[in-house]
């Protein structure tokens, strides 16, 4: 059974730090990318970061972008975000989700996981 099990979310200040995990089974996620993908109340969802399989490469939102920083530990079957300098936009549900794209470049299999709750707020 493939699961993505997020945690780490919670209530914080602006400027304040927070650690997202991702844990990951039922698949070979060394051969997946891993992304985050955030939900804020009344909008439409919006990609936050993504790192290659492998590692080798990260992408960010402009957003984000220098407050954020993406890594996984391949070994651990984890993916993590690491948020600093929080604003009250980054609030959200946080979701991880693993793609794996074939010899092709075609999406093949993606999974999603259940979502964290990040709060900014005073």
């Amino acid at each position: 059974e493939v699961q993505l099990v997020e945690s780490g979310g919670g209530l914080v200040q602006p400027g304040g730090s927070l650690r997202l995990s991702c844990a990951a089974s039922g698949f070979t996620f060394g051969n997946y990318d891993m992304s985050w993908v955030r939900q804020a109340p009344g909008k439409g969802p919006e990609w936050v970061s993504t790192i290659s399989s492998g590692g080798g490469s990260t992408f960010y939102a402009d957003s984000v972008k220098g407050r954020f920083t993406v890594s996984r530990g391949d070994a651990r079957n984890t993916v993590f975000l690491q948020m600093n300098r929080l604003e009250p936009e980054d609030t959200a549900v946080y979701y991880c989700y693993a793609a794996y794209y074939n010899q092709h470049g075609d999406l093949q299999y993606d999974y999603w996981g259940q979502g964290t709750q990040v709060t900014v707020s005073t």
